[in-house]
């Protein structure tokens, strides 16, 4: 890498921030690089991407509105994602840092000549160690990431009404509008049980946006037999989404 490493600086508190920059700045000599941002927390990190273009993150793991776990985990969306370098005041991450071949984990105070190696491992990697990451995790995301023409858009959880596996994507429904994600459904279903219900093979509902059930007249159109069958009405939208026979158990739970 011909040009200097651009770096974004992830941490909630101002004080750490500022370490971090001086740390670089002392040691410019060794490494050509360039601070290119800072953020607060991982959301405010994965929203300057687009603008930034970092090509590595020094990124704290415990923050408010989205810890550093996640952000990596965002990153995935991206065809090239920067490297990232944990920083922390806590070791109860190092193993899941390692297993998931993380540059490197830095303690706080951070050690200038630690940081410079792992900075100098930075250049040479690629994005294919991030996919471990998922594994890293350990809680359902707060947001789903959908990657658009190398930025990242992020969609709260709680905002979204149904996810409907069509084709190779999921389209992720919120009030507001549609998006395209290529996750699996399977997945998403293991991932966020607790907030979202299946009705049909290929659709998960979000609980707090189930209205109710209506009995209607089905065609082979809708992927059932001709009859009866029953549809889920989404709170906020016009939109009805059938519930196949395997998954009509649901309907009960409701009703309960």
């Amino acid at each position: 890498m011909n040009e200097p490493l651009r770096i974004l600086i992830v941490d909630d508190e101002t004080l750490a921030r500022r370490r971090l920059r001086d740390v670089l700045s002392d040691n410019a000599a060794a490494l050509p690089m360039e601070v290119v941002g800072e953020a607060t927390n991982g959301k405010e990190a994965l929203e300057q991407l687009h603008t930034t273009q970092p090509h590595v993150l020094l990124l704290d793991i415990r923050m408010p509105v989205m810890d550093g776990i996640e952000t990596a985990e965002h990153l995935l969306s991206l065809e090239q994602a920067p490297a990232v370098i944990f920083t922390t005041a806590y070791d109860d991450y190092a193993i899941r840092a390692f297993e998931v071949n993380a540059i490197d984990y830095l303690l706080k105070p951070i050690r200038p000549e630690r940081l410079i190696a792992a900075l100098q491992k930075a250049q040479a990697l690629s994005s294919a160690p991030m996919m471990a990451l998922k594994a890293a995790a350990g809680k359902a995301r707060t947001h789903l990431a959908i990657g658009d023409r190398g930025r990242v858009l992020l969609v709260p959880v709680c905002e979204i009404a149904y996810l409907k596996a069509e084709l190779k994507y999921i389209t992720v429904r919120t009030l507001e509008k549609e998006y395209l994600l290529e996750e699996s459904l399977v997945k998403l279903e293991q991932e966020f049980a607790e907030q979202f219900v299946r009705v049909h093979r290929n659709c998960l509902i979000a609980r707090t946006f189930i209205e109710g059930f209506e009995r209607v007249d089905t065609s082979p159109e809708d992927g059932e037999s001709a009859g009866s069958g029953w549809v889920a009405h989404i709170r906020g939208l016009a939109e009805r989404l059938p519930v196949s026979r395997r998954q009509q158990h649901i309907i009960r739970e409701f009703k309960r």
